[in-house]
């Protein structure tokens, strides 16, 4: 690989007459792609994918590094493998569809793993509502849920046997989302009592308030703060936190972004991406193989 990397460097030096200064930083760029590859057993650069490049950027930006960094460093990239092309190395450019994310805003706070475990974690089964608490924030949690998707959850909508939720997102958009099987657990638990509170049997939503009711999203967040004191979690958190650290955290097990992006309904994470249908069987794969609460049933 790296023979390839001078003689591109040896290029910009001769054919387009680079400063050593410019020069040094697209080497600076391309070593540091590379390690992120080496990373990823990946020795080769006619291996390299759209989504090594994609995860590439995106971890650059989970660090914290500016767009104007990742454009840059996107940039350079995008002209070696241009380069790989004209010598008859590669037939595609891996780079050319992925971009910068378009502005410097902060991403929202995550919760690691551990604290959402110690959050959802309930030994006392007494309380109801508690019980059905843990059933919505695993949810959020385990299929990374908007909000109003949550709330907008009917009976008919969740298949138990099959693991499998139907919600509808922005846009009208359905998608079909693996639940973990920890979620199935807290949902079971849930669904033995929610008769308790239905007053309408024509009544289809999965989560119901005290009086019996659709729960609001309003409910649903004061739950949450009153639920993160009940376990002393000692750190504030929102229903989007846990979808983002839902996302956060495939992303840093799983390289397949444009996965992780279908699974969030189309969700921008940190770089603006081409909206790729795959499979359910492909997501759940994914998911399988990264979410921390996952572990699907046989």
């Amino acid at each position: 690989m790296n023979d390839y990397l001078d003689q591109f460097i040896q290029a910009l030096r001769s054919e387009k007459y680079y400063s050593p200064h410019t020069c040094s930083n697209y080497r600076r760029d391309l070593k540091r792609f590379q390690a992120y590859l080496g990373e990823r057993a990946i020795d080769a650069w006619e291996r390299v994918a759209f989504t090594d490049v994609s995860g590439f950027a995106a971890q650059r930006h989970r660090q914290g590094r500016k767009s104007r960094t990742i454009a840059r460093e996107l940039s350079s990239i995008r002209s070696f493998f241009q380069f790989l092309i004209r010598n008859d190395v590669i037939a595609k450019n891996p780079a050319l569809e992925v971009s910068a994310p378009k502005s410097d805003k902060p991403l929202p706070k995550t919760c690691d793993a551990e604290s959402l475990d110690r959050l959802l974690r309930v030994s006392d089964a007494s309380d109801d509502l508690v019980l059905r608490d843990v059933a919505i924030f695993e949810l959020i949690y385990s299929s990374g849920l908007r909000l109003a998707e949550l709330v907008g959850i009917d009976l008919d909508d969740i298949d138990l046997a099959e693991q499998r939720l139907v919600v509808t997102g922005k846009g009208n958009k359905t998608r079909y989302l693996p639940i973990g099987s920890k979620a199935v657990a807290a949902l079971q638990r849930w669904l033995k009592l929610r008769p308790r509170y239905c007053r309408d049997e024509q009544h289809k939503a999965l989560f119901l308030s005290k009086q019996g009711k659709r729960i609001s999203a309003r409910n649903v967040q004061s739950r949450l703060k009153h639920l993160i004191q009940r376990q002393a979690l000692g750190q504030p958190l929102s229903p989007h936190v846990l979808r983002h650290s839902f996302a956060t955290h495939l992303l840093e097990s799983s390289s397949d972004l444009r996965a992780v992006q279908e699974l969030l309904g189309h969700a921008n994470i940190a770089t603006t991406q081409v909206y790729t249908h795959l499979d359910f069987q492909h997501l759940a794969k994914v998911y399988d193989a990264a979410h921390p609460r996952a572990r699907r049933k046989d």
